[in-house]
């Protein structure tokens, strides 16, 4: 079967539906647009308009393409539901209607678990649902399948469950299914987009494609894209996708767990990269729980600080600004000092920005702007904002909970209004007798001398956000080099906890695990606490974790003589 997908966020490129269903075959297109965020943005939606809760523009697309989709045999599956993927599935008959189509629209629902309280107040709550409820549908005969809060890797489990006639306890096939939908999630991260090796692309000015995969009846599958299409397909497109936000060697998803230091890569061709090898065991008892809640209001200011004196610049208007701070929490960050004698005036000029948070949105309105506004003529040399005073802006805490399974009725509702109820995978899990074998470790490299040098010399990264938690991974380049083995054994010794700490010395106080994958040439790091209360709390400079891997790759380090060049 081939799956392609056109959409990794809410709000990415709106042509790649019609993109993926002109460029070439396709039996299943899958868009993913759902993420912690994006569910308290849908859920702040919901308290304006109780209709909505889903993604408006992906109803945008399939009034533009559900012609192109039938005519072409394409069904099309995805999380766009968000809140209401009731909502959606009439909204998208709606559409249909005013085409003169007569698609049958089915819809996955029962993630919403607000009703179980677990935290007071919660703007939404929703499990993690796997890919049967989508197969169930697919197997019914929908020509498109609306889900709301499933794991981003289901939208391709269940297409290939549906072909395939996979059972719960198939449980390589599944596992190999979550990593192809683990590729795919991202949209371009896995042909080009985000990626440290960026120059080692085409740049033909071509926009990236979006990947698609052969997925085969074993579960194995071929990571390609259209022809003529922007970007790459190499193995180390497909590691960075690999690696992010996978946390630890065993990946967690509602059908199965993956273990991904089974995965085995190997380039097939150009722009094709098998994935092959992996192996699964019984998914875990229970299931993930994304809680988000209104954490209340924020605000910042940014200060431009420039020439000579910065520090005392900097701390005079902290002093002067600090007795007119009532919010609960105050936060003040500052970049790097410029270079003496630098050449421009934006050259010669750093930024001082101060974040405030607090329940009420008095704190951190005009109170709080005023009172920096009023500092224009009163205080530093060169006083100047950035941007003018703004509103304060809510924000939400994201927290992280588990259900049993059987708190959860994950239901499918078909085309023709049927119900029906999905089984629980546990409820069919067997005890696997197979020890799988681990991969050995590469050899030692011979001990010689060293010389500081940046990670990334010949290692790439790739990095996000886990709630609070930030997660990096690295691993080695493929360029082909009799190096590769030694260079694998030197990174994963050199990435301790210990050295975590020291490459980012926010870390210090922090927990820090690192999780080896030879197959991957490389490690996973997870540092727990790094992002607060997550992305829409968090008052960090890259609240996201999304520059962190670049950051780690240009620390130096020590590099033994012989791994370089």
């Amino acid at each position: 079967m081939r799956i392609g997908n056109c959409s990794g966020f809410y709000g990415d490129r709106l042509a790649a539906m019609r993109q993926m269903l002109e460029g070439g075959r396709l039996d299943y297109l899958t868009g993913d647009y759902l993420a912690e965020l994006t569910m308290l943005i849908l859920g702040r939606d919901t308290m304006k308009d109780p209709s909505l809760g889903y993604a408006k523009t992906f109803v945008r697309q399939v009034e533009d393409c559900l012609g192109l989709a039938l005519e072409s045999g394409v069904r099309i599956v995805s999380n766009a539901g968000g809140l209401n993927p009731a909502g959606l599935a009439d909204r998208l008959r709606e559409v249909a209607a005013g085409l003169g189509l007569d698609p049958a629209i089915a819809h996955v629902e029962g993630d919403d678990v607000r009703s179980l309280g677990l935290r007071e107040g919660a703007l939404t709550a929703n499990a993690y649902l796997g890919g049967f409820g989508i197969a169930a549908a697919l197997t019914a005969g929908a020509d498109i399948v609306v889900t709301g809060r499933v794991t981003d890797a289901s939208l391709v489990v269940g297409p290939a469950v549906a072909h395939h006639g996979w059972t719960p306890t198939s449980y390589d096939e599944l596992a190999g299914a979550v990593v192809a939908g683990h590729v795919l999630e991202c949209g371009t991260q896995a042909t080009g987009g985000n990626f440290s090796g960026f120059k080692t692309l085409p740049h033909d000015g071509t926009p990236l494609g979006f990947p698609l995969a052969e997925i085969a009846a074993d579960g194995s599958c071929v990571i390609t894209k259209h022809d003529g299409t922007g970007g790459a397909v190499t193995v180390d497109t497909v590691t960075a996708q690999l690696l992010y936000e996978i946390q630890s060697t065993r990946y967690l998803n509602p059908d199965v767990t993956t273990l991904l230091d089974t995965v085995e890569l190997r380039e097939v061709g150009r722009d094709r990269v098998e994935i092959s090898g992996v192996r699964g065991e019984a998914p875990p008892e229970r299931l993930k729980v994304c809680v988000n809640e209104l954490g209340g209001f924020r605000n910042t200011v940014e200060l431009v600080l420039t020439g000579l004196d910065i520090d005392a610049k900097a701390d005079w208007v902290r002093e002067q600004l600090t007795p007119s701070l009532t919010a609960s929490e105050v936060s003040w960050t500052r970049t790097a000092l410029p270079p003496a004698d630098a050449d421009t005036e934006e050259g010669a000029s750093c930024l001082l920005r101060c974040t405030v948070k607090d329940a009420a949105p008095d704190p951190v309105g005009r109170g709080f702007t005023a009172a920096a506004v009023e500092l224009a003529l009163a205080s530093y040399p060169g006083f100047t904002m950035t941007a003018p005073p703004a509103a304060p802006t809510p924000y939400g805490v994201y927290r992280a909970e588990y259900v049993d399974r059987s708190a959860v009725t994950h239901t499918v509702v078909h085309a023709d209004g049927r119900r029906e109820v999905v089984a629980d995978p546990t409820d069919f899990a067997e005890t696997d007798p197979r020890q799988g074998l681990r991969p050995s470790p590469y050899p030692a490299p011979v001990d010689s001398l060293t010389r500081r040098a940046p990670l990334g010399t010949f290692v790439h990264a790739r990095s996000g956000d886990k709630g609070g938690d930030a997660n990096l991974g690295l691993w080695v380049v493929h360029d082909g080099s009799e190096k590769y083995a030694d260079r694998v054994t030197w990174l994963t010794k050199l990435i301790t906890p210990r050295k975590v700490r020291e490459l980012v010395p926010e870390a210090a106080d922090l927990d820090v695990e690192v999780h080896v994958l030879p197959n991957l040439g490389g490690v996973n790091v997870l540092i727990r606490g790094l992002l607060g209360d997550g992305v829409a709390a968090s008052t960090r400079f890259d609240p996201q974790a999304k520059g962190l891997g670049e950051w780690v790759r240009s620390r130096s380090v020590h590099i033994q003589e012989g791994l370089i060049g």
